[in-house]
């Protein structure tokens, strides 16, 4: 029986901006193992960020097509950072946006976790959709959080199976959730402990 993953992924293999500066573009992705967000939960996530994501530093971790990434440059995010794993994926994604001129965008190859143990560069903005079965979440959003990645502030959209009973690490205030099927999909925004007044 083919997984969660396989079954979403080979739905389609072209994509669509919904809003922004690039709205209506469509783009195709390699026919790779990977489970990219559907329009409608797309739409829902940017309808709750609003206006805020103009100027926003970002990190798209396991991009696989890029949707959320590059929906985001469409509206106006100052930066974003692409790493995916998959060869094939990481490369198509570097000639969309060569071919698309976003100089604001960087895309890397390698593992999310091994990534996120360089330097730290804080984040306003990150999309966390790792493989379901996979086991990275915990992790990865353990390493966000202790390692500096996220800005004062910062918001953090997660997906994950719907049954998945997932806590989300200290100072992770949970904004807005849905369900679509069998994928849950939240944002929360990061909040460090303040100093308490003398």
């Amino acid at each position: 029986m083919p997984s969660t993953t396989q079954t979403r992924g080979s739905r389609t293999r072209s994509l669509r901006i919904i809003a922004g500066a690039w709205r209506g573009r469509r783009w195709q992705f390699p026919d790779t193992d990977m489970r990219p967000t559907p329009d409608r939960v797309r739409e829902t996530l940017f309808n709750w960020l609003q206006t805020r994501i103009a100027g926003l530093r970002c990190l798209d971790l396991f991009a696989g097509s890029g949707a959320l990434g590059l929906e985001a440059l469409s509206r106006g995010a100052a930066a974003v950072v692409f790493i995916e794993a998959d060869a094939r994926a990481a490369q198509g994604l570097r000639e969309l946006l060569t071919s698309w001129q976003a100089s604001q965008a960087e895309v890397h190859r390698g593992d999310a976790l091994h990534y996120l143990a360089g330097p730290s560069r804080p984040m306003d903005l990150v999309f966390l959709d790792p493989p379901f079965a996979a086991g990275l979440l915990a992790p990865v959003a353990e390493a966000l959080t202790r390692r500096g990645w996220l800005a004062e502030g910062a918001m953090i959209y997660v997906e994950h199976a719907a049954d998945d009973r997932w806590q989300p690490p200290t100072g992770w205030e949970r904004l807005k959730s849905g369900t679509a099927g069998a994928v849950g999909y939240h944002l929360y925004q990061f909040r460090t402990a303040k100093e308490q007044p003398l």
